[in-house]
């Protein structure tokens, strides 16, 4: 089943656009909240009363240090809310994520940017991956190379991991993604809302409408 999550703290976009979409649940990071202005426990509960109880968070640690962010998953899993921790896939990201998924914690390891920093938190147990698409593209690099390969990883390797893909910046790419087979994507709410939105559906809608009160007025179809 594929995963779509939300990456923002805007409440009022997320409810917006929350009933016309199958959301799992939304995805943060530091920037994101504090963008926002928005800390975590209030951000969650409002989520909560948007998406309903089943929601899953991804929440990002701002420890640095192996000890520290092991210290800080810990806190954030005893919250009472179903959240995945995420964690850089750097040395202290990687060593601490061995430690973590050695306890069942469920962790994302974030801000991939290669192939190898993927397959070394897959090994290490990470439940999610995400590769950041379009920020590897503008490093010159293929992003959807670097996630088609991760894939077939994943695949090759038959490892539990999802790849839950961030960082787009049109419709296209998702789609590009999409075809790969990767488990999960998490949407800004501008490509989020560019998905839902079709003008000429809106058109043609719009012509029926026409139409059909021509010649029957307000009438329903069932009333004539």
């Amino acid at each position: 089943m594929l995963e779509i999550y939300l990456d923002s703290a805007d409440l009022a976009g997320i409810a917006k656009l929350s009933p016309a979409l199958p959301l799992a649940g939304v995805t943060t990071n530091p920037s994101i909240l504090a963008t926002g202005g928005i800390g975590l426990t209030p951000l969650l509960t409002a989520l909560t009363e948007i998406l309903g109880p089943l929601g899953r968070y991804h929440v990002q640690v701002v420890s640095n240090t192996i000890d520290g962010i092991v210290a800080e998953a810990h806190e954030l899993n005893a919250l009472p809310f179903d959240i995945v921790v995420k964690i850089p896939a750097h040395s202290a990201g990687l060593t601490a994520i061995k430690q973590l998924k050695a306890k069942s914690i469920p962790v994302l390891a974030t801000a991939i940017y290669n192939v190898q920093q993927g397959m070394m938190a897959a090994l290490n147990g990470a439940d999610y991956l995400a590769p950041y698409l379009n920020r590897i593209d503008n490093l010159g690099c293929d992003g959807v190379g670097v996630i088609s390969d991760l894939q077939t990883f994943i695949n090759q390797y038959r490892l539990p991991s999802k790849l839950l893909v961030a960082s787009f910046k049109n419709v296209n790419q998702v789609l590009q993604v999409l075809k790969l087979g990767v488990s999960a994507v998490t949407l800004p709410l501008d490509i989020a809302q560019q998905i839902l939105t079709t003008p000429h559906t809106d058109m043609a809608v719009e012509k029926f409408s026409q139409d059909w009160h021509a010649v029957f007025a307000n009438k329903l179809s069932s009333e004539t």
